[in-house]
């Protein structure tokens, strides 16, 4: 069984930083692509970010520019750098891995952008 743990979140200000991780157990995690997604109170959730096995990226158009998805495959974690952070991007964050025919879920992680 797969899981996935999410951490990193957190309060910050405005224009601030915060890098959010993505554990998971297995060792499958090589070849699953790797997404995160984010949920606002009252909104529906929302895609964010993909990397793929091989490396390759995309994010959404609100986020394109400020953050940046990785993921180390030796520590079987993903990343997502938030830079530039606005009051907007505050939603409780999820990282969710797809292998084959099975998507995986993890907890989530708040983060809220605030002064």
């Amino acid at each position: 069984q797969v899981q996935l743990v999410e951490s990193g979140g957190g309060l910050v200000q405005p224009g601030g930083s915060l890098r959010l991780s993505c554990a998971a157990s297995g060792s499958i995690f090589r070849n699953g692509v790797l997404g995160w997604y984010r949920q606002a109170p009252g909104n529906e959730r929302e895609w964010v970010a993909t990397i793929t096995g091989g490396g390759s990226t995309n994010y959404a158009d609100s986020v394109k520019g400020r953050f940046t998805i990785s993921r180390d495959n030796a520590k079987n974690t993903a990343y997502l750098q938030m830079n530039s952070l606005k009051p907007e991007d505050t939603a409780v964050y999820y990282c969710r891995m797809v292998v084959g025919a099975r998507i995986h879920w993890g907890q989530g992680t708040q983060v809220t952008v605030s002064s």
